[in-house]
């Protein structure tokens, strides 16, 4: 196994195995910490989710060096510490925490921290993360309900999450334009944590050359998916596989899930709620033991054989006041495990596709669905693939999208390449 990665949540686990396997490398998408020892494919890529973006340090932490200790394990030969591509995360971590821990059970004397994904319109210049036009600081991040980011400059936000003797550096857009050998020259200096500059795909390909050989690498998915390319000029894996043998998703009916309030998932959902059944859940309903007839509401849609959108998405004023009157942590809980509930109703109505939008959701789902592992097939958009597993009941698919992933129409665009 050339590569183990670790991701903080479910749906940019899924983005990362989209791009890896879009760079023509077998991948094997693990949900949760794996229970038993395993053995990756050779050359390729096994990928742990975990659902610790937004817990507490500490307990990232411990699961992090758990899932790194299995990777480990099974043979992989470097590891990838994978996180949003807009750096949030809580404000003790879990970005910095995570890294450290890693480095030092890996004995890594440095790392980079490469977040960009120029695809999906998250740059890095001097330090400083763009969302498309806007500083990270500026965009609709800066009112994310769970990891609101407040500052653009990645220097600032990182350095207060690591020890007192940590160094944080930079490689700067100028020298990654001169080449692999000038970021290799900024590695050559005593920083031991490298916040990297990317604003567009070829910086990344010049990172993965100068830095492929390091055992602990950490960014965003598209970071990753460049590495193979470097592996494969280094002789260090054999050529890409052939994409023919993506998994087939299995028939039947769909419903679409959406827990996340970015700024695109609420274009999103309004797009698909024009045209399809929709169920809006309140927090100060849920709180009073009401989901609006959830389970007989989505009977009916499926039975006339709809597919029904169930959500929470939210704009920025309502998710505050259901936050104010039942604090951040319940109001979010409640959503998510309404959303969990309806998963099961539908699975138990014979629902066998599932698009679901947020990162929490997406963990709170896939746990109450019992999916332990996915095989990643075709992307619907960059970085989210249509991905198909089983639990109890058989076979089923998986669309899991990050918050601000994808176009206004990607609940249609997704069930359509459903097939």
């Amino acid at each position: 196994m050339i590569l183990g990665c670790i991701a903080d949540d479910f749906t940019g686990a899924t983005d990362l195995a989209a791009l890896l396997v879009r760079a023509g490398v077998p991948v094997s998408l693990r949900i949760g910490l794996p229970e038993r020892p395993g053995i990756g494919p050779s050359d390729g890529v096994e990928v742990v989710a975990l659902k610790i973006r937004s817990v507490p340090p500490e307990q990232a932490v411990t699961q992090a060096l758990a899932a790194l200790d299995w990777l480990r394990a099974g043979g992989a030969r470097h590891i990838y510490w994978k996180y949003c591509s807009t750096f949030d995360s809580t404000a003790r971590g879990n970005i910095g925490p995570v890294a450290e821990a890693l480095m030092g059970r890996l004995r890594a004397r440095q790392t980079l921290y490469v977040p960009a994904f120029p695809e999906n319109g998250r740059r890095v210049f001097m330090g400083n993360m763009f969302v498309g036009d806007q500083p990270l600081a500026e965009s609709p991040m800066r009112d994310h309900p769970l990891n609101p980011m407040t500052d653009s400059n990645l220097m600032r936000v990182l350095t207060p999450q690591l020890s007192a003797e940590a160094t944080v550096g930079l490689v700067d857009w100028p020298a990654i334009r001169r080449g692999a050998e000038a970021v290799a020259g900024i590695m050559g200096r005593c920083e031991t944590h490298l916040i990297c500059d990317a604003i567009e795909d070829a910086d990344l390909a010049t990172l993965a050359r100068a830095a492929h050989h390091l055992p602990l690498l950490t960014g965003g998915s598209a970071f990753a998916g460049h590495l193979p390319d470097a592996w494969r000029a280094a002789g260090l894996i054999g050529p890409a596989r052939d994409r023919a043998d993506l998994p087939a998703l299995p028939p039947g009916p769909a419903v679409v899930l959406s827990g996340s309030c970015s700024a695109m998932t609420r274009r999103q959902v309004a797009a698909y709620a024009a045209e399809a059944p929709a169920l809006k859940l309140d927090p100060l309903r849920l709180d009073r033991g009401d989901d609006g007839g959830m389970a007989e509401w989505l009977s009916a849609q499926l039975h006339a054989g709809r597919v029904p959108i169930i959500h929470g998405t939210a704009e920025p004023a309502e998710v505050a006041a259901a936050q104010a009157a039942l604090g951040a942590e319940r109001a979010g809980a409640l959503v998510e495990d309404c959303l969990a509930r309806a998963a099961t109703l539908a699975r138990g109505l014979g629902v066998t596709r599932f698009v679901v939008a947020g990162g929490e959701t997406s963990g709170a789902i896939t746990g109450a669905l019992g999916v332990t592992a996915l095989r990643v097939g075709a992307e619907i958009a960059p970085g989210v693939p249509w991905c198909a597993g089983e639990d109890g009941a058989g076979p089923l698919a998986l669309a899991l999208k990050s918050g601000n992933f994808g176009d206004e129409r990607f609940f249609e665009r997704a069930l359509q390449a459903a097939g």
